[in-house]
């Protein structure tokens, strides 16, 4: 072994000792996979610049696998994920809160994938009180299941009750977590984030000492299936961020499926985003659906999916799911919602149409990765950011700038509405 390797497999070896957390540690013992904080993931890409890896939507076993082989072929930190609308309480997804990580990790030991992964709660939608009671307790189980970064989505309410809410749940989320926090959501398609909304959030939760990784903001995203070309507004982000330089919080992307890699590109480049979410499109690929080449499904001349005949799941099943959508009303987006009634009529398919589900999902993913985010080589960077803290706790980004004083709840009502917003249509942006 050249001395190089020799340094290579200690510094993971000893990476592998100090920088998985404790959930990890207790629930996976035995495991040598390297499942990190979500901080540990942001904390690389900072470390290299310019650059963001994929958060990807573990709607399905193959998405998982796939990506974990392009991560590793690519060298790249990145983060698993699922929003709960796709795998909470009332999920359309078999792959949940509650399995995401054991998928990761039995896959991480059956392949030997060595570079540090993140499993992220995504889209933790809170809506209203109800939502706020169910996640005091909600938020425990899944980090107890592996959970390791959460992104509280308070977002769908007016901005002191997205702010209070954060506040009021933050308790549940452990101190070495990843954190994301969402700003502008309400407003749906036509009314975007504004820097005054998005400082508000940030500078309410560091009065209280609370250091987000990350924030998601409404910026021209879209979820689902990619309806006009219209896309992510990178100047309006790259305002924002600006803003937000000295509270040291990166941007979160959603809604990347869809955005072209000129696009992408951008925002990698002119922004502080170091998160990007992918979901529909690891989803329809997986299947051996017709994708443009960044990852929007293509329709025929009667608005119907084309299936690819040599790509994803047979034929066969393929016609079983169109059948099956057709009966029950579902089309376009909705047809995530067959993720769960199908998982395992997938699973039992032969080996070498399994196998292509995955490669498919691996062969995007990795031109993502190293051709698009500028996320190549960034594992070892996280490794790097664990061996320099010397524990599976980084610590925050940020220190306390804000008056606590000045932002009570009381205050915090009062800020919130002298802001000046325009809301357009209420947004529904949960996965």
């Amino acid at each position: 072994m050249s001395s190089e390797k020799g340094k290579v497999y200690a510094d993971f070896e000893k990476a592998l000792q100090i920088g998985r957390p404790p959930n990890i540690v207790k629930r996976f013992p035995n495991s040598r996979a390297l499942i990190v904080s979500g901080k540990v993931i942001d904390r690389a890409l900072r470390k290299k610049g310019k650059a963001m890896t994929i958060a990807a939507n573990g709607r399905n076993n193959f998405v998982i696998r796939g990506v974990l082989m392009a991560a590793q072929r690519a060298n790249a930190a990145v983060i698993l994920e699922i929003a709960k609308s796709e795998g909470g309480a009332e999920a359309y997804c078999a792959t949940s809160f509650w399995n995401l990580a054991m998928q990761a990790d039995t896959i991480m030991n059956e392949l030997g994938i060595t570079v540090p992964v993140a499993i992220h709660a995504d889209h933790y939608a809170i809506k209203g009180e109800k939502d706020i009671k169910t996640g005091k307790t909600e938020i425990s189980s899944i980090f107890d299941a592996g959970i390791t970064s959460i992104a509280i989505d308070a977002s769908h309410l007016p901005d002191d009750e997205n702010l209070l809410a954060n506040l009021e749940l933050n308790p549940f989320i452990p101190k070495w977590a990843g954190f994301e926090t969402e700003v502008g959501e309400i407003k749906g398609k036509e009314g975007l984030s504004t820097v005054e909304e998005a400082l508000f959030l940030i500078q309410g939760l560091n009065a209280h000492g609370i250091f987000p990784d990350w924030i998601a903001l409404n910026n021209g995203t879209t979820h689902g299936i990619e309806q006009s070309d219209a896309g992510i507004q990178v100047p309006l982000t790259a305002e924002i961020h600006r803003a937000l330089e000295k509270y040291k919080v990166s941007g979160a992307q959603h809604g990347t499926s869809g955005n072209n890699s000129d696009r992408l590109r951008k925002i990698a480049e002119e922004t502080n985003t170091t998160k990007a979410n992918v979901a529909t499109a690891l989803q329809m690929i997986s299947w051996g659906v017709k994708v443009n080449d960044y990852g929007n499904a293509m329709l025929d001349d009667n608005g119907e999916f084309i299936k690819l005949p040599d790509k994803g799941m047979t034929d066969e099943q393929w016609a079983e799911m169109v059948a099956y959508a057709k009966e029950r009303g579902i089309s376009g987006g909705n047809y995530k919602k067959l993720n769960l009634p199908f998982e395992n009529k997938l699973l039992r398919q032969p080996a070498e149409i399994r196998d292509r589900m995955v490669k498919g999902v691996e062969e995007f993913v990795y031109g993502l990765l190293v051709n698009v985010f500028n996320a190549a080589d960034t594992a070892p960077l996280g490794i790097e950011v664990i061996l320099e803290a010397g524990s599976y706790d980084l610590g925050a980004k940020a220190e306390c700038i804000e008056d606590p004083a000045e932002w009570t709840p009381e205050k915090i009502r009062e800020r919130a509405s002298k802001i000046n917003i325009e809301k357009g249509s209420s947004g529904n942006f949960d996965d």
